[in-house]
């Protein structure tokens, strides 16, 4: 738990205990002959090196998969549109707002306008299609939105980059960049049964987030292809903070809009939270259960290096070095195995898992497409566990050597 400050100050009292007292100079003193018979035991300090090494490995790709799915939800809202609700709604697929509602909505102050002087509204559906997976053939839920024509200027980040926008009122699709990579059949060009009906994938569209893996289309006629008479949001674009206090401030105190509104920053934040914190538990207990295992290695690997370094702990003792140095000396040794272990994990997660994409169900009951992300906090974190675990691991096999009477070393080594 200890904040990287708090590791730097405690690094640096260490070294100026190292440097500037009699039992520092020669805990480092004793440090430096026990690492020079590293390599002479190198096989089972690899066992130190390795098993740690795993341990952050797994626990970095682990945190690295929820960071990721976190940081593509947080990416697609922002803080000056809204997503409007039912009272009491989690998630669209939970939510109705009636047809009578979006012209209430569209009349409130704080909503942006545009050239025109129309509100920027976008009542929208969203349904949950199957579509083929391009890896293995078999059905994966699909999003399929429908919205209207404002919904480019809600989310000006989306852009087409091949084909064209679809025309209201045709059986056009639009597809994410993601979802075209996830699904067959969804190039440009292409034909697809949905609903009972055939629709044509006109335009490929990139939005650097969850919308990267969702089909769109006209709402209206999404709405008459599934029979869906009413809809299940409504996205705006505000005129910034003081437009979406301004707003929320009159859904809330209109009785005849029973609605709630969120930024869609907050929205698609709550929607990642559950699966975030899931997976951190997933990962803390599965990294904790082989941390123990590794620190039960780092025991048995130091307490063996100890039996077999007895006769010169023994002349160190013998020639001037207490306790304490010889203590130090065999943590060092311990942590700087686990430091080696975890900067090898890290790099491992680093290289292999950074950018992996994968798809994982969200709120909608739709895939979402995301990437893992090793950031430097979690390689900072995994650090942390390996150090962790070569104190734990060193801290008894030190005492133990600082505690070998001397006369039994040298009788039972000689």
């Amino acid at each position: 738990m200890l904040p990287w400050q708090g590791a730097v100050i405690a690094a640096l009292l260490l070294g100026l205990w190292l440097a500037f007292t009699r039992s520092g100079r020669l805990a480092l003193a004793a440090t430096g002959i026990g690492i020079a018979s590293l390599p002479q035991r190198w096989g089972a300090s690899s066992v130190i090196v390795v098993g740690i090494a795993g341990v952050v490995g797994v626990l970095v790709a682990m945190l690295a998969m929820g960071e990721g799915f976190s940081a593509t939800l947080k990416q697609t809202g922002s803080e000056d549109t809204a997503i409007v609700l039912r009272g009491g709604s989690q998630a669209e697929t939970n939510s109705v707002i009636t047809r009578d509602q979006v012209p209430l909505l569209s009349t409130l102050p704080g909503i942006a306008k545009d050239a025109d002087g129309h509100a920027v509204l976008s009542p929208e559906l969203s349904q949950v299609v199957n579509l083929p997976t391009a890896g293995s053939g078999e059905d994966a839920n699909a999003q399929f939105r429908g919205i209207n024509e404002a919904a480019w200027a809600v989310r000006p980040k989306v852009k087409i980059i091949e084909g064209r926008k679809f025309e209201p009122g045709l059986r056009e699709i639009v597809v994410g960049q993601g979802a075209k990579g996830q699904y067959r059949g969804l190039d440009v060009g292409k034909t697809l049964r949905l609903g009972n009906q055939d629709w044509t994938v006109v335009g490929v569209f990139a939005s650097g987030d969850a919308h990267d893996s969702e089909l769109w289309t006209d709402t209206e006629t999404l709405a008459s292809a599934y029979s869906r008479p009413a809809f299940q949001s409504v996205t705006v674009r505000t005129e910034g903070k003081a437009g979406f206090d301004q707003f929320k401030a009159a859904v809330d105190g209109d009785p005849r809009l029973k609605l709630d509104v969120l930024t869609t920053s907050d929205y698609y934040t709550k929607q990642s939270s559950g699966l975030t914190a899931l997976i951190r538990i997933l990962g803390t207990v599965i990294g904790t259960i082989m941390a123990i295992g590794a620190v039960f290695g780092a025991l048995n690997t130091m307490y063996a290096a100890v039996a077999g370094r007895a006769r010169e702990i023994a002349t160190m003792r013998a020639i001037g070095f207490r306790g304490l140095p010889v203590v130090v000396a065999v943590m060092l040794e311990t942590m700087l195995l686990a430091l080696l272990g975890g900067l090898l994990g890290g790099l491992v997660a680093w290289v292999v898992f950074n950018g992996y994409s994968v798809a994982t169900l969200g709120a909608n009951f739709s895939q979402v497409m995301f990437e893992f992300k090793v950031t430097p906090a979690l390689l900072w974190g995994g650090l942390k566990w390996a150090l962790a675990i070569g104190l734990v691991g060193g801290l008894f096999p030190a005492l133990r050597a600082a505690r070998l009477p001397i006369t039994t070393a040298l009788r039972t080594t000689v």
